[in-house]
C-alpha cells in the first residue's frame, strides 16, 4: 500500500488531512514540524511528502533542502502545502525541489487529486527506468559480452596460427600477425576501459558533488582541442582526406578530459560509419553563450529506434553490433554532455546521412 508522510503545525488540518487520506486506503503518519518530520521519514520511508512551509522548529524549505541532499531521498515526490498565493512563494518553493502546491484552503478533491497526479507521474517514471534497464541488462548480458569474445576468438586464432606455423613464415607475415593480435588486444581493453568510465559517470547521479565539480572546470580554447582530436581520428582511419574541418574559437565550461572524450566518441562513430571517400564534416562555433559542435558523415545512418536507445549502451541492430561494436561511445559521449547541462541531438536518414549536434554552456569566467 502507499506510504505518505503529513507535516503540518497546525492540529486541526493535520488530523483532517489523515483522515481524509486514510479513508482512501493510504497508510499515514504525521508530523507537528519539520524536524519531526525528518525524523519519522527516515523510519517510515513514505512513497510522498506533503509539507507546509511555515512551522515552527524547522520550516518547510529547509525540510525539503534536506531530503534533496539525501541520495536515498532526493527524488522523493514532495507537495508544499501553503497559505500564501504568492506566485513568488510558488517559485520559490520550485527553485528548492518542490515538485507541486496545494493552497489552503482547499477541498477534498483537490488534496486527493494532486496526490493522485503525484504518485502516478512516480509510477510513470519508475516504468522508465525499468525499462532502460532491462535495455541496459540485455546490453551487457549479450551484446559485450558477445564483442569481447569476439576479440579473444581472434587473438586465440591468430596465435595459435603464429605458435603453429612461425618457423614457415616470413618475417612480414609474422609481423602482421603480431599486429592483428596487437590490434584486437587494443580493441578489448578499449571496451573494458570504456565499461569501467561509464559506470563511473552513472554513479554521479548519486553523488551531487563531484558532478557539480566538475562543471566548474573550463576550458578557453575548445576549438583548438576539437581540431587535433578530429585529424588524430582521421589519420587512425588513414582518411586525412575526408576530414573537413570549420572551427571558431569557442569556450567551454568542461574539463579537458570530459570535452576530449565526448570529441573521441562521436568524431570516430562518424569515421567507423562511412566509408573511405565521403567526407566528415566538423564544425565548432560560439553561439548564445554555448559551444556549439556538430559533426556531420554521409555513412549508413541511424534508424529512429536507435537514436532513442542512445544512452542504453546497446542502440544498434545484432548485424551492425557484429560488425561495428555495441555502441557504449555514444552513450558515453550522451552522458557527459547532460552532466554538463548541455544538449545531445541527433538526426539521421538511414543509408545517407547522420548529423550529431552538441551544444555545452561557454566558460563564464577565464580560468
Amino acid at each position: 500500500m502507499t506510504k505518505l508522510l503529513v507535516i503540518e503545525d497546525e492540529a486541526g488540518i493535520r488530523d483532517s488531512m489523515v483522515d481524509i487520506l486514510q479513508a482512501e486506503d493510504y497508510i499515514v503518519e504525521s508530523a507537528s514540524n519539520g524536524q519531526e518530520g525528518l525524523q519519522i521519514l527516515e523510519e517510515f520511508h513514505p512513497d510522498l511528502v506533503i509539507c507546509d512551509v511555515m512551522m515552527p522548529v524547522l520550516d518547510g524549505h529547509k525540510v525539503l533542502q534536506q531530503i534533496r541532499q539525501n541520495p536515498q531521498t532526493q527524488t522523493l515526490p514532495f507537495i508544499f502545502l501553503t497559505a500564501k498565493a504568492d506566485k513568488t512563494d510558488f517559485r520559490e518553493g520550485m527553485d528548492f525541489g518542490a515538485n507541486d502546491y496545494i493552497t489552503k484552503p482547499f477541498t477534498h478533491d483537490e488534496l486527493l487529486g494532486t496526490i493522485q497526479s503525484r504518485l502516478k507521474l512516480k509510477a510513470a517514471a519508475h516504468q522508465e527506468i525499468k525499462k532502460q534497464l532491462d535495455v541496459l541488462r540485455t546490453s551487457v548480458n549479450t551484446s559485450i559480452p558477445r564483442e569481447i569474445v569476439t576479440h579473444l576468438e581472434e587473438v586465440w586464432a591468430l596465435s595459435h596460427s603464429l605458435s603453429s606455423k612461425a618457423e614457415r613464415m616470413s618475417t612480414e607475415g609474422i609481423i602482421g600477425m603480431a599486429k592483428a593480435i596487437n590490434r584486437n588486444a587494443q580493441q578489448m581493453a578499449d571496451l573494458i576501459k570504456k565499461l569501467i568510465f561509464s559506470a563511473q559517470l552513472e554513479s554521479l547521479d548519486s553523488q551531487a558533488e563531484m558532478a557539480i565539480a566538475m562543471r566548474q572546470q573550463c576550458i578557453e580554447r575548445a576549438d583548438e582541442i576539437l581540431a587535433t582530436v578530429a585529424q588524430n581520428v582521421a589519420k587512425d582511419f588513414l582518411r586525412d582526406a575526408d576530414l573537413e574541418l570549420v572551427i571558431e574559437p569557442a569556450s567551454a565550461q568542461i574539463s579537458v578530459a570530459s570535452l576530449k572524450e565526448i570529441y573521441q566518441e562521436i568524431i570516430t562513430n562518424a569515421f567507423k560509419f562511412s566509408e573511405e571517400g565521403n567526407p566528415v564534416k566538423v564544425v565548432c562555433a560560439s553561439q548564445n553563450q554555448s559551444l556549439v559542435f556538430y559533426v556531420i558523415d554521409y555513412g549508413t545512418g541511424m534508424t529512429s529506434e536507435e537514436i532513442e536507445n542512445i544512452g542504453a549502451y546497446f542502440q544498434f541492430s545484432d548485424e551492425r553490433t557484429q560488425q561495428q561494436g555495441v555502441g557504449l561511445g555514444l552513450a558515453i559521449a550522451k552522458k557527459l554532455v547532460e552532466l554538463h547541462h548541455g544538449s545531445f541531438v541527433v538526426e539521421s536518414i538511414p543509408k545517407k546521412q547522420t548529423i550529431v549536434r552538441i551544444t555545452l554552456p561557454a566558460m563564464t569566467e577565464k580560468p
